[in-house]
């Protein structure tokens, strides 16, 4: 029987992973991210199916190596986390999930900027300690009297804007590639239009090092509308945290959701204590303005929808590349010298 040790399933995933089997592999459900500590829990398995921030680099692909493990397989978009090099030496395969659900994201999208631009954060956590004066910051804005702009219209962002569209904002976007689908739904502007135009900007687009790093930067931010909101559930490489903490502290944008970070390994799925200071100072001083700034951790493919699809393909990519010996969802590794 293929044996595969599947690392950060989280007790509600279970249930998924085992209703989903129906190629009866042989799972080991291991709810801790792959790390250099845990890696013997890979041993005596064929594969192994990780999420992002698993550490499947050099010298854990060497231990699998070892191990006897040919198919290192992530249920993720992004395969970042993967040393492809190494894994091209050891003479592995490696495949992905290149989509799901765009709603979660999209979901996700919506919820902090309404959330922001409803205050309810805010008002929620007052009434959480018995004060149920309304106060001005209370007030706000109609979403239908509202601009929200798209920056990257593909599935995600196409989805998001169909979403605001109904609510009844008007919607505008940004992208190198203009769809048709997306122009039956919102109208395309230059990014500096969109940037002066926009009560919400939302962000929605891949991330591709060494190009488009910390794109949310000062200049950018200086475009904004003063009382905008910035929501990003794409790529934390994409923001330039530094740039983003003081438009907020200059009241340069009015206020910014996130779900995601660089570096988020160090941050998220762990808990810290009230008096510990995190990692990254830049980030404790975001959120400490809470709730002018709302963070989720990373947690925009955390529905029914996106999981079932994560798995489901995930197991085809198995059962392709068994019977087959190839997989459409393949990534692409580095030719050897």
């Amino acid at each position: 029987m293929f044996k595969i040790a599947c690392y950060g399933v989280r007790p509600n995933e279970v249930p998924f992973f085992q209703s989903l089997n129906k190629y009866n592999y042989e799972l080991t459900l291991v709810e801790e991210l792959l790390t250099h500590q845990n890696i013997q829990t890979a041993q005596h398995h064929d594969a192994v199916l990780l999420r992002g921030n698993c550490i499947a680099d050099r010298q854990n692909l060497s231990k699998m190596a070892e191990y006897g493990i040919k198919y290192v397989f992530t249920r993720t978009v992004g395969f970042n986390h993967i040393d492809l090099e190494a894994a091209a030496e050891y003479k592995m395969e490696v495949a992905r999930v290149p989509s799901y659900s765009p709603n979660a994201i999209a979901e996700l999208s919506l919820t902090l900027a309404m959330m922001l631009l409803r205050n309810t954060a805010y008002t929620t956590n007052r009434t959480s300690f018995k004060n149920f004066i309304v106060d001005s910051q209370m007030f706000s804005r109609e979403i239908r009297n509202c601009t929200v702009g798209v920056i990257g219209t593909g599935k995600i962002g196409l989805t998001e804007a169909k979403l605001f569209k109904g609510l009844g904002a008007k919607v505008i976007g940004y992208d190198v590639f203009e769809s048709d689908a997306a122009k039956e739904v919102l109208e395309f502007k230059s990014l500096d239009a969109l940037l002066a135009e926009s009560d919400i900007v939302s962000i929605h687009v891949p991330y591709f090092p060494g190009k488009n790093d910390k794109m949310i930067n000062a200049e950018f931010l200086s475009k904004m509308k003063e009382d905008a909101i910035l929501i990003n559930t794409a790529r934390g490489e994409l923001q330039d945290n530094e740039a983003i903490l003081e438009a907020l502290e200059t009241n340069q944008i009015g206020a910014f959701g996130t779900d995601v970070f660089a570096n988020e390994k160090d941050l998220f799925f762990k808990k810290f204590s009230p008096w510990q200071a995190l990692p990254d100072p830049t980030v404790q001083k975001l959120v400490d303005l809470y709730p002018r700034v709302l963070v989720t951790p990373h947690i925009g493919s955390n529905t029914d929808e996106a999981l079932a699809n994560m798995v489901e393909t995930s197991f085809e990519n198995f059962n392709e590349i068994l019977t087959t010996g190839k997989t459409a969802n393949a990534v692409e590794l580095p030719v050897l010298a």
